[in-house]
This record gives C-alpha cells, sequence and structure tokens, in this order.
C-alpha cells in the first residue's frame, strides 16, 4: 500500500475542523424550524441525533446523525476506525442503538485506491463491533481526504436520553478524559511522543457504546456526547437545554497529562480558540486553573466521551462501577449556564 501521511494533507483535523459554534449559530438561528408531527426533537435544542416516531406497533423511535471529518491519524485504517466510531457515538449519546449507517467519502485522485479500501475497511470494524452494518455510501474527489457516517438507530419510546433533562441537584460523569484534540495537534507537529499518540487514539476508536451499557441501568436523566465544540461547549448545550447551570469542579475533569504539556507549548487546535471566544461570556471561569488546564476545556474532541447527568445515588453508583469520574453538578439557573470551579 502507498505510504501517505494523511495528516499532512489537511489544514485542520478531526472535529477541530468544524466551523466554529459562533458561524454556525449565525446561519442556523437565521433559517426557520422545518416542523413534523412525527418529528420529536430536531436540532433547534442542539440534540446529538433528530428523533422520529415509527408506527406506534413498534414501540420504538428512530434516531439519525451524520458525522464526517478530515484525518487527525496518518494510519487510514486508525483513521476509518475514529471517523466510524465518532459517528456512532450520537446514536450512543441518545441512549440508542445503531443498527445502519451510509459511508460519506471524499478522496484524493493522487492517492491509490489501497489507501481508500482501508479507510473503509476500518470503518466497517467499529460498525460491525457496535453491532450495526453499513449498506452503502456516496463519494466524490477532492484533494482533501474526509470520512464519516450517517447513522441510523433505535431506542425504546421513553428511553431515549436528550440534553435538556438534567434536574436541580444532579450529579455530572464524564466518560473519557480531555486532550486529544491538543495531542492531535502536537502529533502532526512532530512534537507528541509515541505514548501520547497511542492514549489519543485508544480514546477516539473506543466506542461510547460500553459506557451507554453500563449507564442504561441507572436512571440517565440528560446526555450529550464530547466532540469538536469541546466540554464547556457540549455542557452548556445540555445546561440550556435543561434550563438550569452545571457547575465544574476544574480538578475533578479528566485530561491527558501530556495535553496539558502540549497546550503549555501552545500546541492548541485552531479549534480551542473558536470554541472559547464563543463561550467565554457564557462561562463563569472561578477558581485557579492554570492556562493550560482552562484551554483543554476548551479543546475540540475528536470521539471524546459521554457526559451524563444522574441523581446522586445513581452517580455515585455509576462512578463506582466504571471508574468514570464525577466532574460536577447541577443547580438552579444561574447568570450563565457553566460555572468552573
Amino acid at each position: 500500500m502507498q505510504e501517505v501521511r494523511l495528516t499532512q494533507m489537511v489544514k485542520t483535523s478531526g472535529c477541530a475542523a468544524k466551523l466554529s459554534p459562533s458561524q454556525l449559530h449565525e446561519v442556523l438561528d437565521s433559517l426557520p424550524v422545518m416542523k413534523s408531527p412525527d418529528l420529536v426533537e430536531g436540532y433547534e435544542g442542539s440534540d446529538d441525533a433528530f428523533v422520529y416516531s415509527l408506527d406506534d406497533t413498534t414501540g420504538k423511535v428512530m434516531l439519525q446523525t451524520v458525522d464526517f471529518f478530515p484525518p487527525m491519524v496518518d494510519d487510514p485504517y486508525v483513521f476509518g476506525q475514529v471517523a466510524a466510531a465518532n459517528a456512532l457515538s450520537d446514536i450512543f449519546a441518545m441512549g440508542g442503538q445503531p443498527k445502519v449507517a451510509l459511508n460519506l467519502v471524499c478522496f484524493p485522485s493522487c492517492l491509490e485506491l489501497s489507501v481508500l479500501r482501508q479507510i473503509l475497511l476500518g470503518g466497517q470494524s467499529k460498525v460491525a463491533e457496535a453491532g450495526a452494518v453499513i449498506a452503502g455510501g456516496h463519494t466524490i474527489s477532492d484533494p482533501t481526504p474526509k470520512y464519516g457516517l450517517c447513522v441510523t438507530g433505535f431506542a425504546e419510546v421513553g428511553n431515549v436520553w436528550s440534553n435538556a433533562g438534567a434536574r436541580e441537584g444532579d450529579v455530572l460523569v464524564l466518560t473519557k478524559p480531555l486532550g486529544v484534540g491538543v495531542i492531535n495537534t502536537a502529533v502532526k507537529a512532530g512534537v507528541a511522543s509515541s505514548q501520547a499518540a497511542a492514549k489519543a487514539i485508544e480514546s477516539m476508536t473506543t466506542l461510547n457504546g460500553y459506557a451507554r451499557d453500563r449507564a442504561a441501568a441507572f436512571s440517565v436523566h440528560a446526555a450529550t456526547d464530547i466532540t469538536g465544540f469541546s466540554l464547556l461547549g457540549h455542557a452548556q448545550e445540555m445546561a440550556k437545554a435543561s434550563g438550569l447551570t452545571f457547575v465544574l469542579e476544574g480538578h475533578s475533569i479528566p485530561l491527558f497529562a501530556e495535553a496539558l504539556e502540549y497546550s503549555g507549548m501552545g500546541m492548541n487546535p485552531g479549534g480551542l480558540y473558536n470554541n472559547r471566544e464563543y463561550l467565554q461570556p457564557l462561562v463563569d471561569m472561578q477558581g485557579e486553573l492554570d492556562q493550560a488546564h482552562q484551554d483543554l476545556l476548551f479543546d475540540p474532541q475528536t470521539s471524546g466521551g459521554l457526559l451524563l447527568s444522574f441523581s446522586e445515588a445513581d452517580a455515585l453508583a455509576y462512578s463506582n462501577q466504571t471508574g468514570f469520574p464525577i466532574i460536577g453538578y447541577v443547580t438552579k439557573q444561574g447568570e450563565k449556564a457553566i460555572q468552573v470551579r
């Protein structure tokens, strides 16, 4: 197979390539909201997937999402795995089960088709691990390689997790450490260690289905996954949708130690600065976190973890069973959506 460094073919990588939240909202907020009696949840609530009613006899609703991006790793097979895991995550974040997916591919004519084959095989491996199938897709020729999936899943009526259901007194759990955006930037710059790169890849290729499965034994009041808009970005969407304020304990939030080091060296992706510019008016940054620590809270995550809101008793039990840390709690609506202490 052709030797290629995929990350050298892109300006931004993974979820750091997302349009800035301020630009996105400027356009979306200007559009009329399309409605249907069968559309239970659309994009207006910033949820992870839309929810569509099926025939009443099924007892299920349909969930659908789409996600694709440029590579954040050089290995085509691993790139396919990460992109698929990231796309599947939206269904898991809604408490659903992925069932069928379609490939979305942009591929440069200068690369051998063996590279494309490895990307698609990587995607297939994660879709199969999730218990779903790929049934087709769409490809175009593009100088910048990109890959992802449109995923359809299902959930039981009444068992869909929304980002809008957090309750005052809830406790928040995060299922993956932060910092893969910074590590990926350091890898591209030739600064990151092989150990740091391996940790980021392991995190990005781990399906959130496992965290979902364990959480399903408890009463999840609200959930989202942490991707390109960062922990603070997705947390404020969840707090806003719930009409409450999230208080995050800065030193309890799991971080990759190498990401702290690289952020201190200036290895921050552009998406981090976009997130910080948009979110600073919405976040009350209290306490004494140093700059690198603060930056990681704005770091765009690729295939990041789930942020789950439970009752205190369920959060403690889930955390004890899984080892996933408690990072904060939910309180009545304050002046800002997020407080970081």
